[in-house]
């Protein structure tokens, strides 16, 4: 199979879908793998590293998209890619389909077989190609509220941690996922005051047994929500509906009772974000200002640090797309957790979440492979 790695064009992406060691697994078992011309430059990997691994060098994306038979990727395509798709081609990248309607109906116009990473599954019932971009994104998250937190940056003027007589900052975390996990270890780390709204009562108890009680746990309500937001100098917003938009848990009407020069960082905005003032931003302008409060919203964290971040997404996508180039389609799909990656097939969206959230019709894998 013929693998293609195009050069992210997302605004600030500099992972890159393959690394030269990932891409040297796939030619070591029998694929060519083509990479575009500076495809790896964002995290030092010059062509010469893909060269020396085997792998051939592309000189622009239309050559990956009229060669490969499968493409892997970082971040959703773009308008200008996924018009390059075409019938029968696998794209294997993470797409977050549900607050994206254009390219949702531009896959599907496509004809292309579209996987995504954030939807995969193990025997764990977790997300585990989501996983380690999670875990890099909360720890950023609090980096990043810890910047906007200054005063010259529009925050508090707050340091997250404090010093021996004076309060820490107050963190709140909504959800306990792997997201939520990271960020609390972070700031706790740090010495703020964090407490971790969640839904799961044995998720919090879990979150208790691991902090030790340097963390508090509430459940997550209307009630709690409303009670904990507006004494929090940093709401943190790392809620997850695996495949679906996230969910709204702070309105807009909350931001006038907030601290002057309080952050939110959205790190759900992926999935159009979990508060209703939020709207993707980029890293060169991360920020923005409403009722006081400082907005951060970067659709793509990870991609602030591509090195971490492209080695750690490797190793936890190679065996899945291993799996696809070597079994091809639909032999690899007999495979439930890669199958429930599988957002859109036969031109049909096969995600329901994502369908759900889309209002656009759902065709399950099975019926559309015996239709």
């Amino acid at each position: 199979m013929i693998v293609g790695v195009p050069r992210e064009i997302k605004k600030h992406e500099y992972r890159v879908g393959l690394t030269p060691g990932a891409a040297r697994e796939y030619i070591v078992a029998g694929h060519t793998v083509l990479v575009e011309s500076g495809a790896g430059s964002g995290i030092g990997a010059e062509d010469s590293a893909y060269v020396s691994v085997g792998a051939r060098i592309a000189r622009c994306a239309a050559e990956i998209f009229e060669t490969a038979d499968l493409i892997v990727k970082v971040k959703e395509p773009q308008s200008e890619e996924w018009v390059r798709l075409r019938e029968g081609q696998i794209l294997f990248t993470y797409l977050h389909l549900a607050p994206d309607p254009e390219q949702a109906r531009g896959l599907m116009t496509s004809g292309c077989t579209a996987i995504a990473y954030e939807t995969v599954t193990d025997d764990n019932g977790t997300l585990p190609l989501l996983a380690p971009m999670s875990e890099v994104a909360g720890r950023l998250s609090i980096e990043a509220a810890g910047i906007a937190l200054k005063r010259h940056a529009g925050g508090r003027g707050l340091l997250l941690g404090g010093v021996p007589g004076v309060k820490p900052a107050k963190v709140l975390v909504l959800g306990g996922g792997v997201v939520g996990t990271h960020a609390s270890r972070m700031a706790a780390g740090l010495g703020a005051d964090v407490t971790i709204l969640d839904r799961s009562l044995s998720r919090l108890r879990a979150l208790d047994e691991l902090f030790q009680g340097r963390v508090r746990t509430r459940f997550s309500s209307l009630e709690t929500v409303e009670d904990e937001v507006p004494g929090s100098d940093v709401v943190i917003g790392a809620i997850l509906l695996p495949g679906a938009s996230a969910p709204k848990l702070v309105g807009r009407s909350i931001l006038p009772a907030m601290k002057r020069g309080s952050v939110l960082v959205d790190v759900a905005i992926d999935q159009g974000g979990c508060f209703e003032s939020s709207r993707p931003t980029t890293h060169d302008s991360p920020t923005y200002e409403i009722e006081g409060v400082i907005h951060y919203c970067v659709a793509n964290m990870p991609g602030a640090v591509p090195v971490t971040s492209s080695i750690a997404l490797n190793n936890a996508t190679l065996p899945f797309g291993l799996a696809l180039a070597n079994k091809g389609l639909p032999a690899a799909l007999e495979d439930p957790h890669l199958r429930a990656g599988l957002n859109v097939y036969r031109g049909r969206l096969t995600c329901r979440p994502a369908a759900e959230s889309l209002g656009l019709p759902f065709s399950s894998f099975e019926e559309l492979r015996t239709g």
